[in-house]
């Protein structure tokens, strides 16, 4: 079996890390078009929960990165110079390029010899491969050349984004929520390092034109920001990875194979950054495809397998991040909430936390919520 992997982020190298270790006689040609050093952006995050997920099916990487993780229990609010803690929300991260390199050694380990800096233009330079696996992100070549035959369909979010980095270490996973005098900005910052933190900042669109972003350079942007938040920086600087402005994007394909073609992580689906990481649905995904391609004796079967388990999972996820995404749209109304009406709203915003968890999960906040509820009764 001759597999191509195209994407070497950390999707396609899972993928052809797990398939020639379970496969050591399989071809597995991975192409990337960048060099292997190169990433974009900082840290990136895992709930406990997904981490457990994939210690299930191979906890010898989960041991890998582990050792390499920074890891907390608590979110943490912050609003008009108060803060809030909402315990028992556990989460670890790593740097993007941190996890790219140990996946790109465990990857050679078994046998697999990526191709950096080589970009392929058409899937016609790939007619000699059985299965092409399309890791290749947001961007995604094999989808955007077969995209009514995936069925695929790609909208924004409002909002506007820019990732940073920045020395200053943060204790919790913690969004700051600032109110300026042409409109609101959030932070999302985490550390995923002993001195380095993500510091992604967002605002509205008419935030963004009110500060006439979109005729500033990334360094005039970084500085702006650097004023908004210089509460929470406390004298750090913020640093920039190809930091340009963003919007979302929502990625979706009803058709998750085509032919001898298949796709996993951002090139398939994408979800908000507010509820999870996409590199955790990539890892996912792969485990899925492996179980699928293992367990039929054909790709239609199998690739018609992967999408019949993984598509209820990830269709669940990503309808919980479009209503994450929809409370940070409206984010500026929020803020207008008391302290502990606005980490309610906050913590259940994507509608897979009800009271009744809230309450065993989070007995400290919840605790502390309800005895404001009672004081104003």
């Amino acid at each position: 079996m001759r597999i191509a992997v195209i994407g070497g982020g950390p999707g396609g190298l899972y993928f052809a890390y797990l398939w020639k270790k379970r496969h050591p006689d399989a071809h597995v040609d991975l192409f990337e078009q960048n060099a292997a050093g190169a990433t974009w952006g900082f840290g990136v995050v895992f709930s406990d929960q997904a981490l457990e997920f994939l210690r299930a099916d191979d906890p010898e990487t989960v041991e890998a990165i582990a050792p390499r993780m920074q890891s907390w229990n608590n979110i943490t609010l912050n609003l008009r110079g108060e803060s809030v803690e909402i315990d028992g929300v556990g989460f670890s991260s790593i740097g993007r390029l941190d996890l790219l390199r140990l996946l790109q050694q465990r990857a050679i380990a078994v046998g697999v010899r990526p191709r950096y800096d080589t970009l392929i233009q058409s899937v016609d330079e790939l007619k000699d491969y059985d299965l092409i696996v399309a890791a290749d992100g947001l961007n995604s070549l094999v989808r955007r050349s077969f995209e009514g035959d995936f069925g695929s369909s790609v909208s924004y979010s409002a909002n506007k984004f820019a990732w940073y980095g920045t020395s200053k270490r943060f204790e919790t996973l913690s969004q700051t929520f600032v109110e300026t005098d042409r409109g609101a900005f959030n932070a999302h910052h985490y550390r995923y390092a002993p001195d380095m933190s993500t510091f992604l900042v967002e605002c509205d669109r008419a935030t963004w034109q009110r500060y006439d972003f979109a005729d500033k350079t990334v360094e005039q942007s970084k500085a702006i920001c650097e004023t908004v938040f210089a509460d929470a920086l406390d004298g750090h600087p913020l640093l920039s990875n190809k930091s340009v402005w963003r919007n979302f994007p929502w990625i979706w394909n009803e058709h998750w194979s085509f032919k001898n073609m298949v796709l996993v992580g951002d090139a398939l689906h994408s979800a908000h950054f507010s509820i999870g990481s996409g590199t955790r649905l990539a890892l996912e995904d792969v485990i899925a495809l492996v179980k699928a391609l293992e367990a039929e004796r054909d790709f239609p079967a199998a690739l018609a397998r992967y999408e019949a388990m993984r598509k209820p999972v990830v269709k669940k996820l990503v309808t919980a991040a479009r209503a994450s995404a929809a409370w940070y749209e409206k984010f500026p109304e929020h803020m207008k909430l008391g302290l502990m009406d606005f980490g309610y709203s906050y913590i259940t915003r994507s509608g897979r936390i009800d009271e009744k968890r809230l309450r065993a999960m989070s007995p400290r906040f919840m605790a502390r919520y309800e005895a404001r509820a009672g004081n104003n009764a």
